[in-house]
């Protein structure tokens, strides 16, 4: 590996950051183990999982994709992507068929909302293990 000198200190060049937010988006935390991140990805890893865990329990749902008039697609679209964002975490329960039941109560409607927090969570990471595979961030 060569290394470039700026202003007379050694830096290292910046790897491939594709490969790192892949792993991060099909194994929430996964790709700051590649970067040499692991505590942060532990935790990325936890939070992400533990959210979508709660999401299941809660018997939370998932955003199906849906137009119609601007705020419906915005919520739905929006709802979607950040469900699929949670990686292999809502491959692996929309494969198992998991659905909620269609009753409407507040416990249901957090864990719709833990669910989508995961994913946003999980994109987080995804843009934190972009920016540290980058050399953006340290």
């Amino acid at each position: 590996m060569t290394t470039a000198v700026k202003n007379d200190i050694a830096t290292e060049p910046a790897q491939s950051w594709f490969l790192p937010v892949l792993m991060t988006w099909i194994a929430p935390g996964a790709g700051y183990f590649l970067v040499k991140s692991p505590s942060r990805g532990g935790i990325m890893a936890g939070l992400s999982v533990v959210m979508f865990a709660l999401g299941l329990m809660m018997r939370g749902t998932f955003f199906e994709p849906q137009t119609g008039d601007l705020l419906t697609t915005v919520i739905y679209c929006g709802g979607w992507a950040a469900n699929l964002a949670s990686g292999s975490l809502y491959m692996v329960a929309k494969a198992l068929g998991y659905s909620a039941p269609d009753v409407a109560n507040h416990v249901v409607d957090y864990g719709t909302k833990f669910l989508v927090g995961s994913g946003l969570v999980n994109i987080l990471a995804m843009v934190d293990v972009y920016e540290i595979a980058s050399r953006k961030k340290s």
